[in-house]
């Protein structure tokens, strides 16, 4: 099957695809963090080097510039996501920090004892954790809804077991484990009906699908930029305005308040609210050049190409003895794996000698891995610039594991 595409040609815009020795690095651990396109990296360099100034406080001319450009930026993730207003924006360092600013704030204020909060055995632990720790300073109780047999969520399950004491439903749109995406609009659906918020992790979604927050019909949606090619330490969390407006600040500090006084003091309204100290300016800018830089080649391509490599590489993983792969048909640019009887770091490690880099663990989806039977999986996950050259090194390796096993 030949997946070459117009996004072949968009490569070389990738500088970290090369060894050191300028060989290709098939980097197949987008899953995890994506190469940055030179787009990004020129933008990111320019915002801390020329044109560099810190935002809202300054009357001076570069100040004010900036200060422009991170409010555009805001702007940019509202038109990206289909927002209905740049302030149901929230600027936080990660998908991780937007969770928990929605566990802390949102459940500390309506969470309480003999509520029920509502996950999945698929969850990464960024979206078990901060639920565990709101439950047990609340008193409230966690349930799980279980796995269909090819890996997704079982919205069937999910709607038998929800209740009106079900007050938060937090599932992730698509597996950073196994790809496997959800409908999250029926999920939304569901979790209305008994009068339920509801949360989806888009880190695995953002960067391969279309997304208007508004259609699918949630209550909040957080992303990082890093895994959607942009910088690390800047992620977004979205929400609808009425919640945010009604939650009390994650942390205290300056620029999230009114005003202050030793007595008392009042708070800025959303987003400001929570977006407390200098905000990360110059990783927000480049936020913006990454989305610029995907929708100019356009999500439904992005995730035609990607999808295409994913039904290649099952294939051929699926025609080698001992290899077992875990998750759907359909899976959205991930793909897990595991070799019989080679733990998948000796994976990991043999495919490094090859320039193939996977991820190898448990991915930080511990119960997932008990579901599955398995201490960890080796996973091969594709970007933008991945092509048919990423899966022949991966087989080539995966072949000498076996031979150095066998």
């Amino acid at each position: 099957m030949n997946v070459a595409s117009p996004i072949k040609a968009l490569r070389a815009d990738f500088p970290g695809l090369l060894t050191a020795n300028g060989q290709p690095w098939h980097y197949l651990d987008t899953a995890a963090t994506a190469q940055k396109p030179r787009q990004v990296i020129d933008a990111v360099a320019r915002a801390l080097g020329e044109d560099y100034a810190t935002v809202h406080r300054g009357v001076y001319a570069r100040s004010a510039n900036m200060t422009l450009a991170y409010e555009a930026a805001r702007r940019r993730v509202a038109g990206f996501i289909g927002a209905a207003s740049d302030n149901e924006i929230v600027f936080v360092r990660g998908a991780t920090e937007g969770i928990n600013l929605v566990a802390a704030s949102w459940g500390g204020a309506n969470l309480h004892a003999g509520n029920r909060i509502l996950l999945s055995q698929l969850e990464h632990h960024s979206n078990i954790v901060p639920w565990q720790m709101i439950a047990e300073r609340v008193g409230a109780e966690i349930d799980v809804v279980p796995l269909t047999e090819d890996g997704r969520i079982d919205l069937e399950a999910m709607e038998r077991m929800i209740t009106p004491q079900h007050k938060m439903v937090a599932l992730a749109h698509v597996s950073n484990v196994l790809g496997s995406p959800l409908d999250v609009r029926r999920a939304s659906e569901i979790a209305h009906s008994v009068g339920a918020v509801i949360l989806i992790d888009g880190c695995q979604a953002v960067p391969r699908l279309p997304l208007d927050v508004r259609q699918i019909g949630c209550d909040f949606y957080v992303f990082s930029a890093h895994k959607l090619y942009g910088p690390t330490g800047i992620g977004v969390l979205w929400g609808r305005q009425a919640l945010l407006d009604a939650m009390p600040p994650y942390q205290g500090g300056g620029s999230m308040i009114d005003r202050v006084t030793f007595a008392r003091t009042t708070y800025a309204p959303a987003p400001t609210r929570f977006e407390a100290g200098t905000p990360a300016i110059v990783e927000t800018i480049g936020l913006a050049a990454a989305i610029d830089y995907v929708e100019g080649i356009g999500l439904d391509a992005i995730h035609a190409h990607e999808a295409a490599l994913v039904r290649e590489a099952r294939a051929a993983l699926e025609h080698i003895n001992s290899v077992r792969v875990f998750g759907p048909e359909d899976s959205a640019g991930i793909l897990s794996f595991e070799v019989e009887g080679v733990h998948p770091h000796d994976v990991g490690t043999i495919l490094d000698e090859e320039n193939v880099a996977i991820r190898a663990g448990h991915h930080c989806a511990q119960p997932l891995m008990d579901h599955l039977n398995v201490p960890a999986t080796a996973r091969a996950s594709f970007g933008l610039y991945s092509d048919e050259s990423d899966i022949a090194a991966l087989v080539r390796g995966i072949e000498r594991v076996r031979k150095i096993f066998g």
